[in-house]
């Protein structure tokens, strides 16, 4: 019978600590995992939270994760227009983080990394939030984390700029960067950087049904992404892989082009 410490190994997480466990140990991490909702509960998500996991044991980063102690951060909630409930579930998570003394949070979802990083200050909770993208490019940077480049050389690759990462925080380069490192082949689509395009998740709308109208955002973004004939559609945003996982399978072009995350292109890549 297959144990829960086979199971976790099989699927790349070795024992992952929470800060609990590090903390009762004495041991404080280099980072804390925001794993976030999405990361924590959707399937497809999940694939990501594993590879980055996994990126994080390869280049050795002590790290470790809230576990049951994470809450939503409240981005939809807030977005959605519920500043009580927003503010009650930020007040739970800062009394959490404070307590463990955390000062740096990684995450691989920008709705969580401009939560944490813009709305929590003035609540009482400051701390560094890097996002997965510059925190791999650091990896990099450093040589913590090295890469085959092989798998993905000489690929099209296309990238998608998450309203919250690109617009709302100003990180372009990161992304495009670690595309660059897997000696891919980078092709914009009409509509990035500044004049990037919403895949139609943010805003709380990805938990709703979109309004009426001559098309849905996601197919539109999905198209500017097809005219550039890329292999992948790259991602860094759990909403943004979905959204535009859909337009992909909408214009029936799954046998032509993946949607795969920035973590997970890096994870096929990297040196064992």
């Amino acid at each position: 019978m297959e144990n829960s410490t086979d199971k976790k190994e099989k699927d790349g997480e070795k024992g992952i600590p929470t800060l609990a466990e590090m903390t009762a140990a004495g041991e404080k991490p280099e980072v804390l995992f925001w794993v976030g909702c999405a990361g924590s509960f959707d399937d497809r998500a999940k694939k990501i939270t594993k590879a980055f996991v996994r990126l994080l044991q390869k280049a050795d980063v002590s790290f470790a994760v809230l576990g049951t102690e994470e809450g939503c951060t409240g981005d939809p909630a807030k977005r959605a227009g519920n500043e009580f409930l927003f503010q009650m579930q930020a007040a739970m998570n800062i009394q959490v983080l404070n307590g463990y003394g955390v000062e740096t949070i990684v995450t691989t979802c920008p709705h969580c990394f401009n939560t944490l990083k813009n709305e929590y200050p003035g609540l009482g909770g400051s701390y560094k939030v890097i996002h997965h993208t510059k925190f791999l490019q650091e990896l990099l940077d450093s040589g913590r984390l090295t890469l085959e480049g092989g798998t993905f050389r000489g690929k099209r690759i296309t990238y998608h700029d998450p309203c919250y990462l690109g617009r709302a925080n100003g990180i372009y380069e990161a992304p495009r960067e670690l595309i660059r490192k897997l000696d891919a082949e980078l092709v914009e689509m009409r509509s990035c950087k500044q004049k990037g395009l919403c895949c139609g998740a943010g805003g709380a709308q990805m938990f709703k049904e979109p309004e009426k109208g001559d098309k849905d955002v996601n197919i539109e973004r999905t198209e500017q992404a097809i005219e550039t004939q890329p292999e992948v559609v790259a991602a860094a945003c759990p909403f943004c892989n979905t959204m535009l996982t859909d337009g992909v399978k909408g214009k029936d072009k799954e046998k032509e082009m993946q949607v795969l995350d920035l973590a997970e292109l890096l994870d096929q890549a990297a040196d064992l």
